[in-house]
């Protein structure tokens, strides 16, 4: 599989099959014009292609042209440096997150990084990442893959990173000091990463979004890793999302609030939204479901979304908290426009 060619043929040949790849017929005269060489030289790529295995077809017409057509075989594949990285971190990726294909994902990595040249073996090689549970369906912030190297890179080394950070809701535009942060896991949860490191100024555990990190350069001092609380990094996560009190401790990951209902609802309908809650199908039309939340309201305003009778099992929290939450929306009702 050759890799990030230096000559300029092998450059041609890469910007000629993305060309291929991006639209179905292309004239002959236009490959020539967008690659800035002769119609000669653009049929003696064509055939370069043919022998690596790509089945470029001629296309019929007063122009002529080429098509780029689905093969039997997989031909020798051809990346530029960005894109043989983004492959790496992609598969590297889909080893860790649970998604069913992790031994086959493990040996295609071995075989691309077999290939690539040092200087992008080391990049990818830095990458260490961690799920801290199943990637679930969904569109998450988009991440600059230069910046999950960086800060790869610091992790392995065990050096102390410097960074800006976009904090939501920020609206003075002055500058800020960088923060730093000794970078112990990146981990990807629900389609997000997320950096977790040691801050030694006020000496405990932080959690960041890396698609809101800027890291500067250089990096700081080397530190000595420490593990996180409890040892098991996706568990120490969960219960800072959660709002777990204590959660510096690690010594939980349950929801501070945890309440038992049974829905009007049959099981199917409600699996899909029940996120990490326990369900059990009680008939056709009535499931059972244990789930929490961070405070006693937002599980009733969450368990009120499913839009079906409520019979609350317990405990008693939890009911009171659907009368308040009662109230405020007769209240609602109640008020004037305006």
């Amino acid at each position: 599989m050759p890799v990030a060619a230096s000559t300029m043929t092998s450059a041609r040949l890469l910007s000629l099959l993305s060309l291929l790849q991006v639209r179905r017929d292309w004239p002959a005269g236009q490959l020539a014009c967008r690659l800035g060489v002769s119609d000669r030289t653009v049929r003696r790529d064509v055939d370069r292609l043919r022998e690596l295995g790509y089945p470029v077809r001629t296309a019929r017409g007063p122009d002529g042209g080429y098509r780029l057509e689905a093969g039997s075989d997989l031909p020798p594949l051809l990346f530029d440096d960005e894109q043989a990285v983004a492959l790496a971190v992609a598969l590297r990726l889909a080893v860790v997150t649970g998604a069913g294909i992790e031994e086959a994902a493990a040996r295609a990595l071995t075989t691309v990084r077999q290939v690539l040249p040092a200087r992008l073996r080391q990049r990818v090689d830095a990458l260490e990442l961690t799920a801290a549970e199943t990637t679930r369906p969904g569109v998450g912030d988009q991440v600059d893959t230069d910046v999950l190297l960086a800060l790869s890179a610091a992790l392995r080394a065990h050096e102390e990173v410097r960074f800006d950070y976009a904090s939501p809701g920020r609206t003075d535009a002055g500058p800020r000091p960088a923060r730093r942060v000794q970078p112990h896991h990146l981990v990807v949860r629900s389609r997000r990463w997320y950096l977790v490191g040691w801050d030694p100024e006020p000496g405990e555990w932080r959690t960041y979004r890396v698609d809101r990190m800027t890291p500067r350069v250089p990096n700081g001092p080397r530190f000595t890793p420490r593990q996180v609380p409890g040892g098991d990094v996706g568990a120490f996560l969960a219960a800072r999302f959660k709002g777990v009190e204590g959660a510096q401790a690690g010594d939980t990951d349950d929801w501070p609030c945890t309440g038992e209902v049974v829905l009007a609802l049959p099981v199917g309908r409600v699996a899909p939204f029940a996120g990490d809650g326990l369900v059990e199908a009680l008939g056709p039309d009535r499931t059972r479901l244990r789930t929490g939340s961070w405070s006693w309201a937002a599980l009733a305003a969450g368990l009120a979304r499913f839009d079906a009778e409520v019979e609350v099992v317990g405990p008693q929290a939890l009911r009171d908290a659907f009368a308040e939450l009662a109230g405020r929306a007769a209240r609602a009702a109640r008020a004037p426009v305006g």
